[in-house]
Formats: C-alpha cells, sequence, structure tokens
C-alpha cells in the first residue's frame, strides 16, 4: 500500500483509531493484522516468504540464546543463509545468470541455467536486513530472544516501516510492542506534522522534479548541457525528498500510536564531506553496514591497506544492495574512492587551505565543502539513475557540451527548456518546484533547527496557520497520480 494513495488515508485513521480504542493486550494483533494488509495490498503472494523467514529467525533467536559454544554460531549461520538465500534469489538470480551466461559465452563454455521471471518482493533488502539485525544481536548477547511469535513478527512487519524502512535495531523497537501507549494530543500532532512534510516532500517536490528526470535521462541522446546539468542536480533533490519523505511519514505515523523509530536523514546535503555525508544519508543502512560489516572487517583500526579493503569491500556491497546491475555498484565504488582520495589528500588539502588563507574565512571555506560534496554527490547520482553504463556514459560525455553557446543565449534556451521539447514541465511549475525546495530544506520546522520553529512553538495560532498553508500548498501544487517510492525497487 502506497503512503500517497486513497487506499492509505482511509487506512491509517482507521488503523490508529482501532489502536487507542483497543485494550493494550491486543493492541500488537490489530497492528499485525494491520501489517498483513498493509503488505498484501502489492502482491498478496509475497507475504509466505515473510512468513517464511520470520519463523526461521524466530526459532534461530531461541536456538542461538539457549546453545553453547560453536552451536550458537551455527544457528546464527542458519539464519543469515536463510535470510540472503531469499534475498540472492529473487533479487540477484537474473543479475547472476545473465553475468555468468555473459562469462560462459566469452569462454565459448555451454551454459544452459533457466531465465526466470522473477518479480522482487517489495522492501525484501529492508526487512531482510532488520531480521538479520535481530539474529546478530542475539548472538552477541546484546539482545534477549523474544519468545513471543507475534511481538516478533511486528517488529519485522511493523507496518510503517516495513517496506522501505528507517530499519531498525531489536534493541530500540522490541520492547516498545510491549509497552502500552496512551493517547498524548502533543505527540499525536507531532507525528501528524511530520507526515505532513513528509507527504510535501514525495508529492509537491520528489513527484515534480521525477517529471524533469524521466524526461532526460529517458533521452540522454536528445539532451546535451544545461537539460542534463539540471535533470541531474534534480534526481538529487527527487531521490533525497522521495526517499527522505517515505521516512517522515513512517515516522510519523508511528510516533501517533506511540512508537519512536530511528531517525534516517539529517539535511545530507549540508554535508562538508564524502564521510559526514553518510552519517546524515540513509542513516540506518550505514549504521548497519558500520555494525555489521566494516567493523566486523577490522574497521579503521588495521594497516592502511586493510582500511583500503574495508572501505572498497562495504561500499561495493552497498551498491549490490541497492540493486542487480553494475551501475549500482559503480556507484558504490565511486563513494568509497571519494572516501579514500578525501583521508589520502587531506594534508594536502589543509596545507592548501592555510596557504591561501581560506581558514581566515570561515563561512567560505563551508560553502566551498558543502559545495563540493553536493557536486561529487550528484556525479555519483548520474550511475544510480541510469538504465545502463551506456547511458550513463552518454550522459557524462554531453555533460557540459555547448554549455558556453546556451548560456549566452538565455532567451533560446529558455524556449529549449520549457516550450519546445525541453524538461517535460512548464517555467511555471519549475519556479514552483525551486520555491518547495527551499521552502522544505530552510523551513521544515525541525525542532531547535531554525527561527520559524521556535516561532511556531511560541504562537499557536500561527502554528495552525503556517501548517494549514502547507495544506493547500500540496492540494494546490502536489502530483496526485500514485507513484511508487524509488527505494520500493530495494
Amino acid at each position: 500500500m502506497l503512503f500517497n494513495s486513497l487506499e492509505f488515508w482511509i487506512f491509517f485513521p482507521v488503523v490508529t483509531t482501532l489502536y487507542f480504542a483497543l485494550p493494550h493486550r491486543f493492541r500488537w494483533l490489530l497492528l499485525l493484522a494491520a501489517s498483513c494488509v498493509f503488505y498484501m495490498a502489492f502482491i498478496p503472494a509475497y507475504i509466505l516468504i515473510l512468513f517464511a523467514t520470520i519463523i526461521v529467525d524466530y526459532w534461530a533467536g531461541i536456538f542461538i540464546e539457549r546453545a553453547q559454544g560453536e552451536k550458537r554460531k551455527l544457528f546464527l549461520i542458519i539464519s543469515i543463509i536463510s535470510n540472503v538465500g531469499f534475498l540472492v534469489f529473487f533479487k540477484y538470480y537474473g543479475f547472476l545468470s545473465a553475468n555468468v551466461a555473459a562469462l560462459a559465452q566469452w569462454l565459448h563454455w555451454n551454459y544452459s541455467l533457466p531465465v526466470l521471471a522473477i518479480i522482487l518482493p517489495i522492501g525484501l533488502s529492508f526487512h531482510t536486513f532488520q531480521a538479520m539485525s535481530y539474529t546478530i544481536e542475539v548472538y552477541r548477547g546484546k539482545q534477549v530472544a523474544e519468545h513471543h511469535l507475534g511481538i516478533y513478527a511486528l517488529y519485522v512487519m511493523f507496518y510503517p516501516q516495513l517496506v522501505a524502512g528507517p530499519i531498525e535495531r531489536p534493541q530500540n523497537l522490541l520492547h516498545q510492542f510491549y509497552e502500552e501507549h496512551r493517547f498524548d494530543y502533543r505527540r499525536v500532532v507531532d507525528g501528524l506534522k511530520l507526515m505532513l512534510w513528509g507527504f510535501f516532500k514525495k508529492i509537491v517536490i520528489a513527484d515534480q522534479a521525477s517529471i524533469i528526470v524521466d524526461t532526460v535521462y529517458g533521452s540522454p541522446t536528445h539532451f546535451y548541457g544545461l537539460p542534463l546539468i539540471i535533470a541531474t542536480v534534480a534526481f538529487a533533490w527527487q531521490i533525497y525528498f522521495d526517499f527522505s519523505g517515505y521516512s517522515d511519514i513512517a515516522i510519523g505515523a508511528a510516533r501517533v500510536m506511540g512508537f519512536e523509530l530511528m531517525t534516517n536523514f539529517d539535511h545530507p546535503y549540508q554535508a562538508r564531506s564524502i564521510g559526514e555525508f553518510w552519517r546524515r544519508w540513509h542513516i540506518s543502512l550505514s549504521t548497519w553496514f558500520r555494525d555489521y560489516l566494516y567493523i566486523p572487517l577490522g574497521g579503521n583500526r588495521v594497516p592502511a591497506l586493510h582500511w583500503t579493503f574495508n572501505i572498497l569491500v562495504v561500499f561495493l556491497v552497498s551498491g549490490l544492495w541497492h540493486g542487480a546491475n553494475w551501475t549500482y555498484v559503480a556507484w558504490g565504488a565511486l563513494h568509497g574512492g571519494y572516501l579514500l582520495i578525501s583521508r589520502w589528500s587531506a594534508p594536502l588539502r589543509i596545507k592548501f587551505v592555510e596557504f591561501i588563507g581560506l581558514r581566515g574565512y570561515p563561512r567560505i571555506h563551508a560553502w566551498l565543502q558543502t559545495s563540493s560534496t553536493f557536486l561529487l554527490v550528484s556525479f555519483a547520482w548520474i550511475f544510480f539513475r541510469a538504465n545502463s553504463f551506456a547511458t550513463a556514459a552518454t550522459i557524462i560525455q554531453n555533460l557540459f557540451t555547448g554549455l558556453t553557446d546556451q548560456l549566452t543565449n538565455l532567451g533560446w534556451l529558455r524556449y529549449q527548456l520549457f516550450v519546445e521539447s525541453g524538461l517535460g514541465i512548464s517555467k511555471g511549475a519549475f519556479i514552483i518546484l525551486t520555491l518547495s525546495l527551499i521552502l522544505v530544506e530552510f523551513f521544515s520546522g525541525v525542532p531547535n533547527r531554525t527561527m520559524l520553529s521556535g516561532y511556531l512553538d511560541r504562537f499557536p495560532r500561527l502554528n495552525w496557520v503556517w501548517y494549514s498553508a502547507i495544506v493547500w500548498w500540496i492540494l494546490i501544487f502536489g502530483i496526485f497520480v500514485k507513484q511508487n517510492f524509488i527505494y520500493f525497487q530495494f
């Protein structure tokens, strides 16, 4: 079920009303049933995959807790193989089969592995990683095994974050299903406000930006110069507002009922380095890879060559996690390369900044760092969005072609962008998109972050006027054709 659908706008208030109306002892059952309905709205049969992994991991957790010595590791391995096995089959079978077939053809071998048309279950990568975090934490002794099968199933299937995260840890979420959450007006309003910002990000910004991106990236050979640059930057904002919008709706919906989910985004495009970007972007996945892959590999407490290996492994796996395509691997490799170059060049960059006296202008220095980080991230997004290496190569090759001529003939450029074929949206829609982006990025009402949020807290009536204006902005300028969230494909 899509958050940006009429079905959800009926589903959410009904489930929430029933949740507060029911006695506490029955609420877990309501949420579990609601989560099943939510997930089955996509492809009903695929809920059986969820049930299978839930049963395996539920018993694995109990057996790990009871076992001693090597048996504990054995049960953990069984759990991991089960989860990864489902993920590999449904997400990577076609990718692996196609690549093995290409290799066999190159080596002149006979290859007869059948080609299967497999539809990827929605959110498989997300709930697989959440389930794996549970058994790993039980194995490490940081989480007591859950003996209530229904509660454990709810931990995996909790509908607000089931499909696209945040990827929760058992220590944060499991105990909350046992706590009684009473109706709290302030908490409910805070949750609804966060959901509203999420809908604003998705419906007004991301879906509007997608028109530009789909138009240009759908026919990259028809464009050169500024349209390619605009579409690439538009995708950077589209994927951020699409995914952070989903996270806001998920966190807000959970908060209305009294559950606190982890923060998944922290203004990543304000980062001043690639390392900081990854501490702000998709935080639940970044910390998952840090805790369950990077640190077990040795982290940064190893020789330089070993650390280089660790970084590359983590980012290559991260790229592959996002999709069964070499373009995602290239995207991950680029970010790994960015981090390595950043570390190797740090002494030289520090000396250069001191030599030109930039330290005396900290705001300019910060702006340059933020801008360069955004440009590097946006360049990497080309591989993330492109359907193939050929498409990515075409876009990169033509990115600056004819740019000087375009910028010196602005009247012709406006005609090309907004009238003849151009970006797929009108000039007015482009202006609204830009204003909406500025509005949500700088006035999103994050506590203690903006001057506006302080005024809103001091004057409740102004608060209602402000959020009523946001509702009207969504109704007037929103795109109400149902569009999947980008991360549903992962």
